[in-house]
Order: C-alpha cells, then sequence, then structure tokens
C-alpha cells in the first residue's frame, strides 16, 4: 500500500468518526462518553466528560493487573471483562449515564461485548 492509498484510508477512517460523534453530540445532552478503542489484539475504553475535557474512568487489556484475569480468554471474554471493570470504575465516578462512541468501529463482536458488560455493570446508554 502506498502513501497516497494509506492517506486516503486515514482520511475515510476519521471522516467516519466525525461522523459519529457529531451525531453523539447532538443526542449527547450532557452526558459522557463511553469511547471505544479496538486494535488487533488489545480493545480499551473510557468515560470521557467532553465539557470539562477530562477522562472519568478508563479501562483496557493492557492493564498489569487484569493480564492474570485474562489470561487463556478469547478476545470477546476479555471485552466483558473490560467493559464490566469500567462500569465499576464508572459508577464509583458518579457516572450512571453515558452515550457510546463506538468510533468507527460495527457494533459488532469485541465492540458489543464491551458494551453488553457495561449495560450489565449498570450503566445506562
Amino acid at each position: 500500500m502506498d502513501h497516497l492509498q494509506q492517506a486516503k484510508k486515514w482520511a475515510r477512517r476519521l471522516r467516519k468518526q466525525r461522523s459519529v460523534r457529531r451525531r453523539l453530540r447532538l443526542a449527547a445532552g450532557g452526558r459522557p462518553r463511553l469511547s471505544v478503542f479496538r486494535s488487533s489484539k488489545h480493545i480499551a475504553a473510557q468515560v470521557i466528560d467532553d465539557a470539562a475535557g477530562r477522562t472519568l474512568a478508563a479501562a483496557s487489556t493492557y492493564e498489569k493487573d487484569l493480564e492474570a484475569q485474562l489470561t487463556g480468554k478469547k478476545k470477546s471474554e476479555q471485552a466483558e471483562q473490560v467493559g464490566a471493570l469500567l462500569a465499576q470504575r464508572a459508577r464509583a465516578a458518579g457516572v450512571e449515564q453515558v452515550v457510546f462512541d463506538r468510533g468507527d468501529y460495527r457494533y459488532h463482536g469485541r465492540v458489543r461485548a464491551l458494551a453488553d458488560a457495561a449495560r450489565k455493570g449498570g450503566l445506562k446508554f
């Protein structure tokens, strides 16, 4: 893949992300945003207060304390654990309602598993 193709690919991703976030801003009504990042091996999520510009809670498979719990599990199961941990941390920070920002990822597989676990953990979106 040459540089021009790669630049077009990134521009397309950014356009998609901005489109999703634009719709979220209109529907948010002051609620924090639960943002998801997914790579080929890991998944991370954070609850962001866009008005104040700060992260209220975060969880990911990168964390060393989760490493023992995640070993030997499938990526969807790991995403469920991250979602449950994020919900626990967000509720401890006083957050109960969020808007879900899937970025340019489809609501499918690991992203959906994380969202469902966060809902079970008590977050409403």
